[in-house]
């Protein structure tokens, strides 16, 4: 059963780069063919349920801001039911493919885990209606395993067992339910995985039950036959001092330390990266590098500000350089672009979360574009290959392949007197080249 939250718009269409239209794409075109796939089957579009249907504007010296009419602001199963229709509504007349969730999101907890899992389960059962009358389909699910009291110390990492277990027991309920609603993932998100300060924490022994926990994960996922695959999402702070998951680079490490590097990809984001000191750019490049890129979080963050602003990604620069590091790694299969962003404080209005999508989908659109005409162009990878070329015969080709050694190279070194000249890096030359296409 539908519903009729957003009367007065109708489904976004594609209108061209010279629409003036607030409510029409000028840059996504859902079936327009790049490098060979739709830009619905490169972008994968994802609207996240947390800040879209339950964001309400809250932060720390304000109220809520938020025009929700169809919200009774009741923590209800009735209410939740209601936001069903209206996120699928939304969803289905954005033109987005794929929505996620936490299972907090959809469903209200209950005064102990069981009335909590009974809750879920009628919701979830909504959720398969509008799926089935939609198309629409989950690109993952994930557990709120940091928003209630009992968790602030941690949830796989807490040094209260009894919490560990309850973490262990919310996780296989949402692995249960993503996979009834044929999520195509499902992602771990340590939201206080970490410490405050070390005078309280035993890091050790903190990284085996989070690694304990995720072998858990990884069997019940094979026992109850889910085929989506599994992500871990990187942050580096905020709201612990240190994250165990503080970049790609952590988290893989992390992966590989405990066995477990065959069974998680990344789900990266944007702001996160940032927070971490990173660019997106590179952090989908060490995760490429490693076979693990799999999903990613679009947004942004305001390099004024230093926190987890969440904002609607605008920016033509950040949309290119993420689309060139995603077609070089062959694309997203299993994942996708997910909208985890909000609409600001002061745009209250329902149709806000209108204008902040279509802006999105457009710019990785044109990102999309972009990257592609970069690629296609070819100067920019001719560049980087010509820069590598010593490596591709000669002793270069040599140490690749593992058949030199220290003795051999010092006996190179020795005849030839010096190394031969490094050209140079071009950098202002390749950021104009950039500047070509956009």
């Amino acid at each position: 059963m539908a519903s009729a939250a957003f009367p007065n718009i109708s489904k976004i269409k594609f209108e061209g780069a010279t629409s003036r239209n607030p409510l029409a794409f000028k840059h996504y075109n859902a079936e327009e063919l790049v490098e060979g796939k739709s830009m619905k089957e490169h972008l994968r579009f994802s609207v996240v349920y947390w800040h879209t249907f339950r964001g309400r504007g809250l932060d720390p010296f304000g109220a809520p801001t938020m025009i929700r009419p169809w919200d009774d602001g009741t923590e209800s199963v009735k209410n939740a039911v209601r936001r069903v229709r209206v996120a699928f509504e939304f969803i289905e007349k954005l033109g987005a493919p794929y929505y996620a969730f936490h299972d907090r999101d959809v469903a209200p907890e209950g005064k102990n885990l069981t009335e909590t899992n009974k809750n879920l389960d009628v919701v979830v059962k909504a959720l398969k209606e509008e799926q089935k009358r939609t198309g629409i389909k989950l690109l993952w699910g994930t557990a709120s395993l940091f928003g209630n009291p009992r968790y602030a110390h941690g949830a796989s990492t807490s040094p209260n067992a009894d919490v560990f277990a309850f973490a262990c027991a919310q996780v296989k309920k949402a692995l249960e339910v993503t996979n009834e609603l044929g999520g195509e993932g499902y992602v771990f998100w340590g939201g206080r995985e970490g410490y405050q300060t070390l005078l309280n924490t035993n890091v050790k022994r903190e990284l085996d039950h989070l690694a304990a926990f995720l072998r858990m994960a990884v069997d019940y996922k094979k026992k109850i036959g889910f085929k989506g695959q599994f992500y871990i999402e990187p942050k580096p702070k905020e709201p612990t001092k240190h994250q165990y998951d503080s970049d790609a680079a952590a988290c893989l490490n992390f992966l590989r330390e405990y066995g477990l590097i065959n069974d998680l990809k990344l789900n990266l984001e944007t702001n996160h990266a940032t927070l971490a000191g990173h660019t997106m750019e590179h952090e989908l490049e060490i995760a490429a590098a490693a076979g693990a890129l799999g999903s990613i979080d679009a947004n942004t963050g305001d390099v004024m500000l230093g926190w987890d602003t969440d904002q609607f990604p605008t920016d033509i620069y950040l949309t290119t350089q993420c689309m060139l590091a995603i077609l070089k790694a062959g694309g997203l299969t299993t994942g996708g672009v997910n909208f985890d962003a909000k609409v600001r404080r002061e745009s209250y209005d329902p149709i806000d979360l209108f204008y902040a999508h279509i802006g999105g989908m457009d710019a990785f659109a044109r990102g999309l574009k972009t990257a592609a005409a970069i690629r296609k162009d070819g100067r920019l990878a001719e560049f980087v290959k010509e820069r590598y070329s010593s490596w591709d015969s000669g002793i270069g080709a040599k140490i690749e392949a593992g058949k030199s050694s220290f003795k051999e190279l010092e006996a190179y070194m020795l005849k030839k007197g010096d190394s031969s000249p490094s050209p140079s890096g071009r950098q202002e030359f390749l950021e104009n080249l950039i500047n070509e296409f956009i």
